[in-house]
Formats: structure tokens, sequence, C-alpha cells
């Protein structure tokens, strides 16, 4: 119902009023800056061995290891839903595990099954793969160590090759998420060699060595064996640090350019945004969801509420692509 103010009525009013566009929900809907679409979601995938295997992680409730003859029809649903990408993990027996992560390289190891299983049973899914050796190391670290040290150069070796097996199974993308120096360069330039030109790089250039990633640790029974990751991962406090590392890897080959983790970093996206050409995406990681759920939980706040006022945040922050454990939740929402 509209208000008349007549001449007579005393005072000055604006003749500027935000509230016009919020009036009702179709002038909200027609006004709205930001949005989201299933499309721009990467659903992360944490796989393991066996057979009907759906193990729920205890410090990410509703989140699930699946084995590969499950994954199946995950992916299908996925796919289904509108979501056209992800991004797979697999969590590897402590026996496959060594301090130079052969097992990475493995022609039929885990990672190399689960991206031809995906392919199989949904061909038109883009297939994200991650690259480091954390989850392959006796020591929990993304790179070889000596003398206590996380070696730089003999790891890229080793992530380059890493890339080059998961492009031979079939994965669109690899997304080394190491965080060592030049394996931006030296991934694109073995997989050029070995003629994988069409296999993307989503590089994890700003990874910062943040405590929200606790509960995806506890997923792949990855956490650091000795110490920590902060001779690699960034310092929270460093924004200007972030551009360098996101431009060097742009250079190098990056066809996506990632942020890590979302929402305590938003400030980071925006900066990142605004110095690359190529898309920015961001991960909503393992230790955000887990604080929604918690929160959820125990009645502190509206679940479907906060996941989708958390998601638009990022995309509001200057996003092209959003990795989040919400994928699956969060597009059922848009659609329904």
């Amino acid at each position: 119902m509209s208000i008349r103010i007549s001449s007579s009525t005393p005072g000055n009013f604006p003749s500027v009023r935000g509230r016009r566009l919020r009036a009702t929900a179709a002038i909200r809907d027609l006004s709205t800056e930001h949005r989201l679409h299933p499309a721009q979601f990467i659903a992360p995938l944490f796989i393991t061995e066996g057979e009907k295997v759906k193990e729920e992680i205890p410090s990410m409730p509703k989140y699930y290891r699946y084995s590969l003859d499950l994954i199946k029809q995950e992916v299908k649903e996925l796919y289904q839903l509108g979501i056209r990408s992800v991004l797979l993990f697999v969590k590897v027996s402590d026996d496959l595990k060594d301090n130079e992560g052969t097992e990475a390289l493995n022609p039929d190891g885990l990672m190399q099954r689960a991206i031809k299983t995906v392919k199989d049973a949904q061909p038109e899914m883009c297939v994200m793969t991650d690259i480091a050796l954390d989850p392959y190391s006796s020591y929990g670290h993304d790179g070889i160590v000596e003398s206590d040290q996380i070696v730089n150069d003999e790891t890229v070796s080793v992530l380059a090759k890493m890339a080059v097996s998961h492009a031979s199974a079939g994965a669109d993308f690899v997304a080394p998420s190491d965080m060592m120096d030049g394996r931006v360069a030296a991934i694109r330039k073995r997989m050029e060699f070995e003629g994988f030109y069409n296999t993307g790089i989503m590089a994890y250039s700003a990874k910062y060595a943040s405590c929200f990633y606790g509960p995806f640790r506890d997923a792949l029974d990855s956490a650091p064996g000795f110490g920590d990751k902060k001779t690699y991962q960034m310092n929270p406090a460093n924004i200007r640090e972030a551009t360098r590392e996101a431009m060097l890897d742009e250079q190098e080959g990056a066809d996506i350019i990632m942020v890590k983790p979302g929402l305590p970093y938003l400030d980071v996206v925006r900066a990142v945004r605004e110095t690359v050409s190529v898309p920015v995406s961001v991960y909503q990681v393992s230790g955000e969801y887990a604080m929604i759920k918690a929160a959820s939980e125990k009645g502190w706040l509206n679940e479907e509420q906060a996941i989708m006022e958390t998601l638009i945040s990022l995309r509001r922050s200057g996003v092209d692509l959003i990795a989040t454990y919400f994928a699956k939740e969060a597009s059922k929402l848009i659609n329904s």
C-alpha cells in the first residue's frame, strides 16, 4: 500500500528513497545484484577404499567418505541438481604412505580409479583433483621432508608427475594445493610436454595457514606429523602477498586462481579479483562448514539461511566459483 504525502505535510522528505527497491519480493528480486546458481559450485568429494562404504565424518556432520561404488550415484545426483564440477580427495591407507608420495603416481591408485569412476558415471561432470602429497605422506606434509624441512624443488618434480597421472586418468582440472614455489609452471610445462594441452590448472594461489582446516584433516587422516605448515602456507596477516602469489600463478599458466579459506578472507578475495583476469574461486572450508552445522544444531541460528547468506557473501566479494561442502544442500534450496 502506498502512502501519499500531501504538500501541506510539514518537514522535508527525501526525493531519493532506498526502500522503494525493497518494497516487495518481486522488486527485491528485480534489483538483486548477485545470484547463486548450482553451476557456480564445486562439490568436494572424499573417496575411500572398500565397497558400500558411506562413512560420516565426525567433525563434519552429514558429510561422508564414499567408496567408489557409491560415489557413482552421488555424482549423478549432484549433476541432476545442476552442479557441474567436483573436486576429488582420497583417503590413503597408512601402509601406502611414505616420504616421497610414491602412491600418488600409481596409475591404479585410488585417485586415478576415482577419476575414471566419476567420468564413467557422469561423463559431462568436470572433474578436478587435489595435487599435494599430504594424503600420501608418512609425515602428513604437502611435500617431501628432509631434515625436518619441506623441500621445494624435489616436491615440485613429484607434483608435476602427479598432475600428469591425473590427466592421464581423465581429470579435466588439476588443483595444486601444496603452496610450493614454481609448481604451476612445472605442472603446466610437464602436461604440455606429455600432450595434455587442454587439462586446466586451478591453483590454490592464496592458501593460508588457517585453523579452519581441522575437520578436513580428520576426513583424510592427513594432519602434519610434526610442526605445522607455516613455512609454505601463507600468513593470515598478509594480503599483498596473496595478490603477488596470484599474479605469479596466472603468469605461470593457471586457468583459475583460488583463495582459501573463504569467509575470514573476503578482503583477500576482492584484492585477488581486482588483480587477475582469469576466473577466481574460493574454498568455503571444513571449519566454516562445521561452525554453521554446530551452531544450527544448538539452535543458535537458522542453518538454511546461514548457508545461503555465507555463499552470497562469497559471490559478493567477487568470486566466480565456490568450492563448498554445502554445494548439494544449497543447490536444493536454489532449485526449490
